[in-house]
């Protein structure tokens, strides 16, 4: 909490302030953070908006309060923040994190929606031959399960399975000298590459020359990478957290494993490397449920249809 983040609030809830005197409005959408500094300055903001009665949705894309509400002046928080409010969560997965604070009943469901993407047979031409292909997107960080992953790539190498393992993405509270060097530690030389940051084109291309796009995540919410991945025709394997569980119908569009378990990861990459019919079925129905379920368009009339019952009751 800097001095210039302090007086950047500051000005905000002046900002906000003059808004309230000139108008009240009927909904106030506020996408809330429930952890750390920016739920504090939160706190400050709501403080503002319970003083003259508005009405309030929070929209909350994270999680944590279960682990923070233990501390005595947080937990009064948190029954400050959500006293009489609405909120939208991403999945039902989500509501044991709010539920000491809010009813169920004032709780909506809303998943998140991404820009859409219409493949290109152009785009990509893949050698008849080559190795199963398995893709991993996201920033280089433990808690994205990288090296659960990684030793699971170890495992099956151990076995003499042809694979490659792409690492696609930024370098985290693991960076790239770290990661080179597990690699070089267990052998994996020639079948695990980090190629840092991709966009644009060349982040597409990363999903089409794939078979497979695994997360082996042990601390999210709803990741839009695996949206992305389905928008792609990929088959999922990740992991039962946050929301994930909405996103993966277990047999159908991917694979879910508990995190942090190596084997059982090993177990659902020996098992579509084994099927190429099925995972190829699994990535087609995957495209099918992202069109119906997680499109922008989609995301939007849900959140608007939310917003207006909300302001209604």
């Amino acid at each position: 909490m800097s001095l210039k983040k302090m007086g950047r609030v500051i000005m905000i809830w002046f900002n906000l302030l003059g808004k309230l005197l000139h108008r009240k409005p009927d909904l106030c959408y506020y996408a809330l953070t429930t952890t750390g500094s920016g739920f504090y300055k939160d706190v400050v903001l709501v403080g503002l908006l319970q003083i003259f009665g508005v009405k309030t949705v929070y929209h909350i894309h994270n999680k944590g309060i279960e682990q923070e509400k233990e501390n005595k002046i947080n937990n009064l928080l948190y029954r400050f923040v959500f006293k009489n409010r609405y909120v939208i969560l991403l999945s039902r997965h989500l509501y044991y994190d709010i539920e000491p604070y809010v009813p169920e009943d004032r709780v909506y469901y809303c998943a998140n929606g991404i820009k859409d993407y219409q493949p290109s047979a152009a785009l990509v031409t893949l050698p008849e031959n080559r190795p199963f292909s398995i893709l991993f997107l996201s920033n280089l960080m433990k808690e994205k399960g990288v090296f659960v992953l990684l030793e699971a790539c170890s495992i099956l190498k151990n076995k003499a399975y042809s694979f490659q393992c792409d690492f696609v993405g930024g370098e985290g509270d693991i960076n790239e000298k770290q990661f080179n060097a597990y690699v070089v530690e267990k052998g994996l030389i020639d079948q695990v590459r980090y190629l840092g940051k991709r966009y644009g084109q060349q982040k597409e291309i990363s999903f089409e020359q794939s078979d497979v796009f695994v997360l082996p995540s042990q601390r999210d919410c709803f990741p839009l990478v695996v949206l992305e991945a389905m928008q792609h025709s990929l088959p999922v394997i990740s992991t039962y957290e946050g929301g994930i569980p909405d996103i993966v119908d277990v047999g159908n569009t991917g694979l879910l494993f508990p995190p942090n378990d190596v084997d059982a990861l090993v177990e659902k990459l020996e098992f579509l490397l084994s099927n190429p019919a099925l995972r190829k079925q699994m990535g087609v129905n995957g495209r099918i449920k992202y069109e119906k379920n997680y499109t922008l368009s989609i995301f939007e009339q849900r959140l608007l249809r939310i917003l207006q019952e909300v302001i209604n009751k």
